[in-house]
């Protein structure tokens, strides 16, 4: 995301080990090193003496706050919420709900390796594509687990064509498009850009669930986070990519 602060506090040095030299070329800043990075942490760990003085860094602070009464529509603490009561712990996340990105991290967090996928640049229209790429690399190697796709609904229309491809191959994918009306994240860079009132970024009236069906996926409206629950559960063993519509408050993000 763009801001004003400096990419790393004064004084301090990065070195970035890395095999691939097209990541090591678009370093923003620091130095890079080509090479096996398993092999150089090995070797780093033989120059790290015992009892080393230095400070752990504190967790990043969950503090998973709630409406103390049920909001309606949801907002999205009350979705992701809902999400990690239910969510299995081998199913594998991709998010492209840029705005509530937080909220994930907070209540959704990685705990296994190879189980989050998100964009690393500001294009729209990713996710939903690339959960069908997941779920039919997981086929081809063996592999069996739900895909969650979080996305939101201005992402969701860049890209609506993939989820036909995810039905036809009947791909254990449950989709969780979070309805706002809105391109939150362009008015967020808009207001960080000081250019307010930009045109175009209000989606009122978009019937996705009548879309996902016509693509031929299995696709449900919920209006509570006991209806997302319970149909969130039953896309798990439906058999194929389900798409599930929740209403949500507009989420201002954090650039």
């Amino acid at each position: 995301m763009p801001g004003d602060d400096d990419y790393l506090p004064d004084g301090t040095e990065l070195l970035q080990i890395t095999g691939n030299p097209g990541v090591a070329a678009a370093a923003r800043v620091g130095d890079s090193l080509l090479g096996d990075p398993a092999a150089a942490t090995e070797l780093l760990l033989d120059m790290v003496a015992e009892g080393s003085a230095r400070t752990v860094p504190e967790p990043m602070a969950r503090p998973r706050e709630l409406p103390q009464t049920p909001s309606s529509p949801l907002t999205p603490p009350e979705v992701y919420a809902t999400l990690s009561r239910v969510r299995p712990p081998d199913a594998v996340i991709v998010n492209e709900s840029t705005p509530t990105t937080a909220q994930q991290v907070e209540w959704l967090p990685t705990v296994r390796s190879g189980s989050f996928f998100a964009t690393a640049s500001g294009g729209i229209g990713w996710a939903t594509p690339a959960a069908v790429g997941v779920a039919l690399g997981d086929r081809d190697r063996g592999v069996d687990r739900p895909v969650v796709g979080l996305i939101g609904d201005g992402s969701f229309q860049y890209s609506v064509q993939a989820i036909w491809t995810a039905a036809r191959h009947n791909l254990p994918i449950v989709y969780v498009v979070m309805r706002n009306q809105e391109y939150s994240i362009l008015k967020s860079f808009a207001v960080l850009e000081e250019t307010p009132g930009v045109p175009g970024l209000d989606l009122p009236g978009l019937d996705i669930a009548s879309v996902a069906r016509g693509f031929g996926c299995r696709a449900v409206d919920v209006e509570t986070t006991g209806d997302l629950e319970r149909e969130f559960k039953a896309a798990l063993s439906a058999g194929t990519t389900t798409v599930i519509v929740v209403p949500t408050e507009p989420q201002k993000a954090m650039l």
